[in-house]
């Protein structure tokens, strides 16, 4: 699977943004999808997953509240709406896709077997 996420952005505090990532390769329905981040000088976090078909989701307590991932197998994409935006949440942003057949996807990064090459967000005070 080849990941292409995109969307990033320089936003002002309280501001919104959605990223996507498109799939290309093999059978995407196959797959849960996430979304990592990774700020300057830190560790790659979790921020978001979804399952297979869609009906499973987690989110970083950090985010909670303020992000909304969606999915469409058809179009082979996944998205990230982000809302109220703070300057912690400055960071690449990596999608990734893990063949997994549960309802509850992973938050792990090492479960993730493919991932894209990040798209950058900055939000400025």
């Amino acid at each position: 699977v080849q990941l292409q996420a995109s969307g990033g952005g320089l936003v002002q505090a309280g501001g919104s943004l959605r990223l996507s990532c498109t799939a290309s390769g093999r059978t995407f329905s196959n797959y849960a999808m996430g979304w990592f981040r990774q700020a300057t000088g830190k560790e790659r976090e979790f921020v978001s997953a979804i399952s297979r078909g869609g009906a499973g989701t987690s989110n970083a307590d950090s985010v909670k509240g303020r992000v909304t991932i969606s999915r469409d197998n058809v179009k082979k994409a996944v998205y990230l709406q982000i809302d109220s935006l703070k300057p912690e949440d400055t960071a690449v942003y990596y999608c990734a896709a893990d063949f997994n057949p549960y309802v509850s996807p992973s938050t792990l990064p090492n479960d993730y077997d493919y991932w894209g090459q990040g798209t950058l967000v900055t939000v400025s005070s």
